[in-house]
């Protein structure tokens, strides 16, 4: 089984962290035509055209996106999400390690389309290597002329600072960062305002994910027709993913969108460690959960939003016989109850209640109601929260509650006829699929 290496493609040549080495291999070149050979409206273009969707969760046109920015004199603002938190997905820290060059090229392109003058990286306090990396990646890129104040004698400026989080997953939601960066506590914003219309410091801004803008460079040399010539109609490109849990050969690999799940898993994975595919996150822990019988399923946008998931950072986790799903639901429960920002009700609440109801299944206090009401309760969080957070644990436990009723219900009884045993009060998520 053989990957489709776009932004892979010279990652395994140490000499790729440098300068000199990323222009060896053709790094830099997209820069100088999009600021010496095209017009700031040009490049958006081509990036809308190419249909490039975001990688970090949401899947939005990263063109589309740029478009909605207004136009005009007033300064406007880049962000680029490396605040890469999700559980199961650690593509952009691989990215930003070997190849932090092509990002800084990336957000110097995107901050051309919509005339962004300062940029910022935001990374997670625990990527502190990662940014030390960037940090001397910025300032070569300084001194070789791609950013500044006159970008290769353009006139056009752009300022880029690294800025390193304080190790909160709910910073990755896009207006948490935002506060985050202006220095407040890392709390999600109302929307409407949109960052596009008023973000940070209260200009226009323009937040995207590492993956994302690590593919403007490609989509600058080679042309929007020619990048839509891989993926499918609705998921152009190719997509990195992190496959990790019960699987013979984890980490990260780039395919082409459109490959069979199944090729994913069984090709790239090896396959489950033990028996077969219990379940699986498509698309990170947040995604709701698919089973065996969706291993055919082409990985691309369109084929698993039909299935009830998301395809979202394109962090594959694998579930096979051994894993409980009742557990795999109380530690998730936990991981996003321990996240929360505590802002809004139904989030902080409902987060807080869900993993005192699964608590009892486990202790084998619960009965087959309770699992009905926290279904239900599931499907109340689901878009009455200020940001996506309550979401992204309320639909993996409802999928697991509605898909695995029944082991839920074997769990309660079994636990009701062990002998006692205190509850581990650990609110990751990776222990449970031994990652």
């Amino acid at each position: 089984m053989s990957e489709t290496r776009l932004l892979f493609r010279n990652i395994d040549d140490p000499a790729l962290r440098g300068i000199v080495g990323y222009r060896g291999h053709g790094g830099y070149r997209a820069i100088e035509r999009a600021y010496k050979m095209m017009e700031p409206n040009e490049v958006l273009q081509e990036l809308e055209d190419s249909g490039l969707r975001g990688r970090g969760g949401a899947g939005f046109s990263m063109g589309k996106k740029g478009s909605f920015l207004p136009r005009g004199d007033m300064v406007k603002y880049l962000c680029a999400n490396a605040d890469e938190s999700e559980p199961g997905t650690f593509k952009d820290r691989e990215l930003m390690q070997k190849n932090p060059h092509q990002l800084i090229e990336g957000i110097a392109i995107a901050a051309l389309a919509v005339d962004a003058t300062f940029c910022f990286i935001f990374i997670r306090g625990e990527y502190d290597e990662v940014a030390d990396i960037l940090d001397i990646a910025v300032a070569e890129a300084y001194d070789a002329g791609y950013l500044g104040a006159n970008i290769l004698g353009s006139g056009k400026r752009v300022e880029l600072v690294v800025h390193r989080g304080a190790g909160a997953y709910i910073c990755g939601e896009e207006t948490a960062l935002l506060d985050s960066l202006e220095g407040k506590r890392g709390n999600p914003r109302l929307k409407p305002p949109f960052p596009a219309i008023q973000g940070l410091y209260g200009g226009p801004t323009l937040i995207n994910n590492v993956e994302t803008l690590m593919n403007a460079p490609i989509i600058v040399n080679h042309g929007s027709e020619w990048f839509k010539g891989f993926g499918t109609e609705q998921s152009s490109g190719t997509k990195l993913i992190s496959i990790s849990g019960c699987v013979k050969r984890p980490g990260n690999y780039e395919i082409e969108l459109g490959l069979s799940s199944r090729e994913i898993i069984f090709g790239l994975g090896g396959g489950p460690l033990v028996g077969g595919v219990k379940a699986w996150f498509p698309g990170g822990s947040s995604s709701p959960l698919l089973g065996p019988e969706e291993l055919d399923l082409p990985y691309c946008f369109e084929a698993i939003a039909a299935a009830g998931s998301m395809l979202g950072s394109g962090a594959i986790i694998v579930a096979d016989e051994t894993v409980s799903i009742p557990e795999l639901a109380l530690r998730t429960a936990r991981f996003y109850h321990h996240e929360s920002c505590g802002k809004c009700t139904p989030c902080r609440e409902g987060t807080n209640w869900t993993v005192k109801m699964l608590e009892r299944v486990a202790e084998g206090a619960a009965t087959p109601m309770d699992l009905d009401i926290i279904a239900s309760v599931q499907e109340n969080i689901i878009g009455n929260c200020l940001c996506v957070l309550g979401d992204a644990m309320a639909m993996p436990v409802g999928s697991m509650v509605r898909r695995w009723r029944s082991e839920f219900e074997a769990a309660i009884e079994a636990a009701r006829d062990a002998e006692p045993t205190p509850l581990q009060h650990e609110p990751m998520l990776a222990p449970a699929l031994g990652i």
